[in-house]
């Protein structure tokens, strides 16, 4: 540009008068080699080819239609618009899922050049601006190094984990990269070092992040697009597409020496893994190419090694995982709620039990204040259908009542847990076994009503893959099952929910009887009548 064209001039005429010796002219130097290298004007020439791009996108990932669908969007319009800015995207999802490598689909299909910068415990703000040439060994910000390094700049430039950054009293590299990524302000980055504008407009950012954990200011620049995790039918194809072929090629192993059969890639998902991702099961398989290139070693075979499920335990061990770990027996007081996690959704088992006591309310399982507040709600909500539900009104005076939620050692948080904790106190304080093979997700108003959720896909494939067959989901999230894969909607019944009243209907064996007029209205002082069997909490049978 014309402004670093008179910088690099300016010093070059002060090195010119200065004695080679001397250590400025050192400085000065680097400075103008800096200068040099930056891209200013170079670039590579961008694919603009939709078909041939949408091959390369197929060819390399499969599934993320909605990724894809973006990529070949932006191309299109790229078609039409000469000087178009480059897109801002933030793919939010799972680990293993194939954000990074997706990364490096894009840049191959739009034909850009790919630099990847991590920004995992990146605490230094001048590690995106760099330092002023004040200090000694000063160098510019990893964004300016890395265009130097590619040479050209319109590269796509992959910005790792952009959740995982810190601060420090160092600065706040997540404010630094605020300029970087709006692209209303990134024509004209200020790099430290550099102290001349640098024009980012036609850079293609990509982040990546495991979480929406991201500074607001930052998180309102970039566009997300959500990757959920696969289902089991994603995965078998992933494997037998893309994992099989790439283990048995790293592990020197011919076509004709091993055939893996579907059914017993399926074992492997089901029993010796449990992830949103596929980075286990690569190592599954992995680890089967690698003790078969052994015994084919130690005992060669002139036959192919076929593999099927029986024969899966001799390679891998004793099943890991029991698939479909969902308890189908009908328990009193025992809900599967689901959560939603940065690995991808999870079965929650929800336990509500009722002793003698005074009247407290315990929550135990490392429960956030988010989940302790709906176990509040969910109590009071009780508390005011007592009648309704055919318990003692006088109930929360005379027991105590816990709640757990395992793993202890888990810390939970969320409000959408609020329907399981609820049934599980009714069915607690009624006897009412809760049917197996039902999962259940909402949050809870005080009138009983059933608030929507986030996460729904990732949801709903925990709970298929732990063998619910029901699930019951707020009313207000049934549009979101536009985007569940077909296949996931036929093995599942889904019942959408909008109150409590229903929810008990179908979760419960059978409906809680309401109590009688007379009983409801009766005081301690009336004394219980001659053919009156209640105990403290009215039970139906």
């Amino acid at each position: 540009t014309k402004e670093a064209k008179e910088k690099a001039t300016s010093e070059l005429n002060k090195l010119k008068l200065m004695s080679s010796m001397s250590a400025e002219a050192t400085v000065v130097r680097n400075y103008v080699d800096w200068l040099l290298k930056a891209p200013w004007k170079k670039r590579s020439k961008v694919l603009k080819d939709l078909s041939q791009a949408e091959e390369v996108l197929e060819e390399d990932h499969y599934g993320l239609d909605k990724v894809k669908e973006r990529i070949l969007e932006y191309l299109a319009v790229q078609l039409r618009v000469k000087r178009l800015k480059g897109p801002i995207l933030c793919l939010v999802g799972p680990p293993g899922v194939g954000k990074t490598s997706l990364g490096q689909s894009i840049a191959r299909a739009t034909n850009r050049k790919f630099v990847r910068m991590s920004l995992g415990g990146v605490r230094d703000e001048a590690e995106i601006r760099g330092h002023r040439r004040t200090y000694i060994g000063s160098m510019p910000g990893k964004i300016i190094q890395n265009l130097a390094k590619t040479t050209v700049r319109n590269p796509l430039f992959l910005l790792d984990e952009v959740d995982k950054m810190a601060m420090d009293f160092r600065g706040d590299p997540s404010s630094a990269l605020l300029e970087v990524l709006d692209p209303e302000q990134n024509s004209s980055f200020a790099d430290h070092y550099l102290e001349v504008d640098f024009d980012l407009s036609d850079v293609m950012f990509v982040c990546t992040a495991n979480s929406l954990n991201i500074p607001a200011p930052l998180l309102d620049r970039m566009e997300v697009i959500r990757i959920p995790g696969y289902t089991e039918d994603e995965k078998l194809n992933i494997a037998t597409r893309y994992l099989i072929p790439k283990q048995m090629k790293e592990n020197g192993l011919r076509d004709e020496e091993l055939s893996i059969s579907r059914s017993a890639v399926l074992d492997v998902i089901q029993h010796y893994t449990r992830e949103s991702g596929v980075r286990n099961l690569e190592r599954e398989i992995s680890k089967i190419c690698r003790k078969v290139v052994k015994s084919q070693l130690l005992k060669p075979k002139d036959s192919e090694i076929r593999m099927t499920p029986k024969g899966i335990e001799k390679y891998l061990g004793v099943r890991r995982f029991r698939h479909g770990m969902a308890d189908d027996n009908d328990e009193v007081g025992q809900v599967t709620g689901l959560a939603w996690t940065e690995m991808g959704g999870e079965l929650l088992t929800i336990e509500g039990a009722v002793v003698p006591g005074k009247g407290k309310l315990i929550h135990t399982g490392q429960l956030g204040d988010v989940m302790t507040e709906s176990i509040q709600a969910a109590m009071t909500v009780v508390r005011s259908r007592a009648a309704v539900l055919g318990i003692d009104p006088d109930f929360h005076q005379k027991f105590d009542v816990h709640i757990h939620v395992p793993e202890g050692a888990t810390p939970k948080d969320g409000p959408s847990a609020g329907v399981g904790m609820c049934t599980a106190l009714v069915s607690a304080l009624t006897d009412i076994p809760v049917k197996g093979g039902i999962a259940m997700t909402g949050e809870i108003t005080l009138r009983g009503e059933v608030l929507p959720i986030g996460g729904l896909k990732e949801k709903l494939l925990a709970a298929h893959r732990g063998g619910i067959k029901t699930v019951l989901i707020p009313h207000e999230n049934e549009k979101d099952l536009v985007e569940i894969p077909k296949n996931i909607k036929d093995k599942l019944d889904i019942v959408p929910v909008k109150w409590i009243d229903q929810v008990l209907g179908v979760a419960l064996q059978h409906v809680p009887v309401p109590e009688a007029k007379s009983e409801v209205g009766k005081t301690e002082a009336d004394g219980p009548k001659k053919d009156d069997k209640s105990t403290d909490i009215v039970r139906p049978h």
